[in-house]
């Protein structure tokens, strides 16, 4: 469900990129990709003059986490875990072009349209997000693309906390946003039937 709800996302902004860059910006829907940002000084990979899409933390929704596990089915219950809701922080991270003379006012430009994008559009649907390929996937279930509603709105990071992030990824900052996702639904479809309790009965003798 995550990587889902990450593609989603990564499907419309790459869309609009394509769509608003500059004419001599040379990136194209590729270079949007969904990856670790940390990885950006491995030699393995070339994060170079891409959109990164990171997730660098999880946290679950409280306000949403006392929902009752128990279902009734004509005389017996259902009890299921309660499905568990998660909002996402991700690092949108526009990366230098090595070969690139404008390299880093191409970053700052993309940038700008991450947030320009996200300012006009929060609100994700499958059926509102028309450049995702989630809708005609038959590999996701359609409950799944139902369930599917996020809520994006930008994170702003204290000085110290973007010394701490970007020192735990370990790899030199570039121009970035950070966007809170609210709420994935992560849940695992099993359950026990069971009939309901009418009668207690004891062991203990009652005495007068």
């Amino acid at each position: 469900m995550l990587g889902i709800a990450l593609k989603l996302l990564r499907d419309e902004l790459s869309n609009y990129i394509v769509q608003n860059k500059g004419p001599a910006d040379p990136i194209v829907a590729d270079d949007i990709i969904l990856h670790n940002i940390g990885a950006m000084d491995s030699e393995a990979q070339d994060l170079s003059n891409k959109l990164v899409i990171s997730l660098v933390n999880t946290e679950e929704e409280s306000s949403l986490k006392n929902i009752s596990n128990i279902t009734k089915i004509g005389s017996s219950l259902n009890y299921t875990e309660p499905a568990v809701f998660l909002n996402l922080y991700i690092l949108v991270s526009s990366t230098l072009g090595k070969d690139l003379q404008d390299a880093y006012e191409f970053a700052l430009h993309r940038l700008s349209l991450v947030i320009q994008f996200f300012q006009a559009k929060r609100n994700f649907t499958v059926k509102n997000s028309p450049f995702t390929s989630i809708s005609s996937d038959i590999n996701i279930s359609q409950e799944i693309k139902d369930e599917l509603r996020l809520n994006v709105e930008l994170y702003t990071l204290t000085f110290e906390q973007i010394n701490h992030l970007w020192g735990s990824l370990g790899g030199k900052q570039v121009p970035f946003a950070m966007y809170k996702v609210r709420v994935v639904r992560i849940h695992e479809n099993t359950s026990i039937i069971a009939p309901p309790i009418e009668e207690i009965h004891t062991n203990e003798e009652i005495t007068n």
